[in-house]
């Protein structure tokens, strides 16, 4: 990955004094005479509702684990809190010594952390804040930061089309999501004034439970019907519910005049980018994520702590949470090419035969 493409939001972590790890990848072993043996649990969420949990953090916190040394197991939820609930009790009688999960909701996240803790699990939060929890450190981006780029993002394209007075819709992420609250805050601290002052119309503005695809799509295609046609700019929360949006869009010879927005830079998503379909998505870089949340993980898993200089408050819990929190990018057609050199996704994913013209006029080569 180039070097300061993007930078820490938070101090760098404070390194510490090694310890040898021990065990085989699969994560499978014993204890080590009367110590623990360090291995790390990570519980992903699902793999609909965005490309990126299997196709980059599981790619990169396994890098990560690999290169240390240590144990680890990964398994996806695929969105039943009961199986994730499940994979938590297995992991914790299977003796990992630090879990690390994207929680479905803080309900759920917060019953998985709790009993962690009460069996002397170490626990991060990755990529969301479980409202309520006890994790103890907490690795993502800064979401209202993504959100104001998407706010930006979508501005400027309502402008580039010489949009007047815009109808805008809003289709946000899930309501059990706290970084979709977030990313929620970010956008309206840029189309709220805008509201206000007359300068926008809002539209409808609906949470898409789960951040499902499918729903989202019946949802906008509601939208769309509510509005008589009359929506001018879309602030969808990810590339996800972007495409959704895109499909009904497409279905009414509306894509490409429409500006739609979305998040994650999957290829899927940098593809209706290039096509001219999707304004602009958010980069964030899964790997240095990645990389902050397995060194905190890998410390934890063998009882060492790390400085993070940096607290999240969390607003339901009152507690301040050691945090890394990391810069997002804004990503237009003419920087896709940024997002592949920076080795998050390939040119092959992105390039394929409908998108190879369109590609190369990009820059990407």
């Amino acid at each position: 990955m180039r070097k300061g493409f993007l930078t820490f939001a938070a101090v760098g972590l404070l390194t510490v004094g090694s310890v040898a790890a021990c065990g085989d990848d699969s994560g499978s072993g014993d204890q080590a005479g009367s110590a623990k043996t360090p291995k790390i649990g990570v519980i992903l969420p699902d793999s609909k509702s965005s490309a990126r949990w299997e196709g980059a953090d599981r790619k990169f916190l396994e890098e990560a684990f690999k290169a240390a040394g240590v144990q680890y197991d990964i398994q996806n939820a695929q969105g039943d809190k009961t199986a994730f609930q499940t994979i938590a009790d297995q992991m914790i009688t299977n003796g990992v010594t630090a879990l690390m999960i994207v929680n479905l909701d803080s309900g759920t996240g917060k019953a998985v952390l709790d009993k962690a803790k009460s069996q002397g699990v170490a626990t991060i939060d990755y990529d969301r804040l479980t409202l309520g929890g006890s994790a103890e450190y907490y690795v993502s981006f800064d979401n209202e930061a993504v959100g104001k780029l998407q706010g930006e993002g979508l501005a400027k394209c309502l402008t580039d089309k010489g949009a007047k007075n815009p109808v805008v819709a809003y289709l946000n992420g899930s309501p059990t999501d706290n970084n979709a609250t977030l990313f929620k805050n970010g956008y309206d601290s840029i189309l709220k004034p805008k509201f206000d002052s007359k300068e926008y119309t809002k539209g409808p503005d609906q949470s898409v439970p789960d951040w499902d695809n499918a729903q989202a799509a019946t949802i906008f295609e509601q939208m769309l019907t509510q509005t008589g046609g009359k929506i001018d700019g879309v602030l969808a929360a990810n590339d996800g519910l972007g495409n959704a949006a895109i499909s009904v869009l497409k279905k009414n010879k509306l894509n490409g005049k429409v500006p739609v927005t979305g998040q994650d830079a999957t290829p899927q998503g940098l593809q209706n980018i290039l096509a001219g379909d999707q304004c602009m998505t958010v980069y964030k870089a899964i790997k240095e994520e990645a990389k902050a949340a397995s060194d905190l993980a890998i410390a934890l898993a063998k009882g060492e702590k790390k400085e993070t200089g940096q607290t999240v408050k969390d607003p339901e819990g009152g507690r301040d949470v050691a945090s890394v929190l990391l810069t997002p990018k804004l990503i237009y057609k003419e920087n896709v090419k940024d997002v592949i050199a920076d080795g998050f996704v390939t040119k092959d994913e992105v390039c394929t035969a409908d998108y190879a013209k369109l590609c190369a006029d990009a820059g990407i080569s």
